[in-house]
């Protein structure tokens, strides 16, 4: 299995979407919606599953029953993350629907499909007023052990050190903002890694010198890096996640993101992954994209009897 790339993905299909008031002060990607938009929500997602498992891309979906009152229940990958070797983290989340959203059915099933040695589960965190949002807050390179994570109350500085000794990660941590200068409030909006390539707005990492550090820190890794402007970013286009299939790595995004690329960045991308653009218009209205709606399996299968 590729160390950046996993296969196989757990997806929430969301019964009750809408747009979380809980979370929208500081996410600056919610706009407005209007009227129902449960029921395009799910033609979205069906289409998404759909479109990734013929991709190649293992779907494991889970489906929200809509009674817990968990509108951002489409985004799995802040509450959970799953890493070579068996581990499985479980984070503490800041708004109470958020928390809501954990399962302990969704870890069952990757316990029984999936080799786990342990769950080490930070949720408990949360009385303490201590949150780290997943893969939302972090961009994990994988295969050189580094956690990019910008400044924001859903990255707690504690435990992301926490974290990072637990999982063998060396945080390298920097404040970001867009183009109106509202802070960042997680990593993946600005920066997805690659096997090869890594997708990153420069421009809203604030100081010149950090901005320098994590550009050199990726490509002195070899990779392609492929730099995106404020614009493409508030079209979800650092939004994405490689994943693996049989036929090679593919990078899932947004149509929105995808249609932000310019030929030349998608020339540089195509190198790399073959891109599978997923239309979910009415998802990014609550403020995430296809990175958001994928978390990703880097476990070992059981084997199968």
């Amino acid at each position: 299995m590729p160390l950046q790339s996993p296969d196989a993905v757990v997806m929430v299909r969301p019964l009750a979407f809408t747009r979380n008031p809980e979370t929208a002060a500081d996410n600056s990607f919610q706009s407005p919606i209007d009227g129902d938009a449960a029921t395009p929500a799910l033609i979205e997602f069906d289409q998404a599953v759909s479109d990734l498992r013929t991709a190649g891309v293992t779907v494991h979906v889970f489906t929200d029953d809509g009674a817990r009152n968990t509108p951002d229940s489409v985004f799995p990958n802040n509450w959970f993350s799953t890493h070579t070797g068996g581990h499985i983290a479980i984070f503490p989340m800041f708004a109470p629907s958020r928390q809501r959203e954990r399962r302990a059915d969704i870890i069952e099933f990757l316990k029984h499909t999936y080799r786990v040695q342990d769950v080490i589960d930070y949720s408990g965190l949360e009385h303490d007023n201590l949150v780290l949002k997943g893969t939302g807050a972090m961009v994990l390179d994988h295969l050189e052990r580094v956690a990019y994570a910008v400044q924001s109350n859903r990255a707690a500085p504690v435990l992301l050190e926490r974290f990072c000794t637990h999982f063998n990660y060396e945080p390298m941590v920097f404040e970001a903002r867009d183009a109106a200068g509202t802070r960042a409030y997680h990593t993946n909006v600005l920066m997805t890694v690659g096997t090869d390539f890594a997708l990153v707005c420069l421009d809203m990492i604030v100081d010149p010198n950090r901005r320098a550090e994590v550009a050199n820190r990726l490509r002195a890794t070899g990779r392609d890096v492929i730099d995106l402007s404020h614009e493409q970013i508030s079209q979800f286009a650092g939004n994405a996640l490689e994943l693996g299939t049989a036929d090679g790595a593919v990078l899932a995004l947004s149509a929105t993101a995808l249609n932000a690329l310019s030929d030349n960045q998608k020339t540089r991308i195509a190198r790399h992954a073959r891109m599978v653009p997923l239309t979910v218009p009415t998802i990014e209205r609550a403020g995430g994209s296809v990175r958001c709606m994928l978390a990703g399996i880097h476990l070992s299968p059981r084997p199968t009897k």
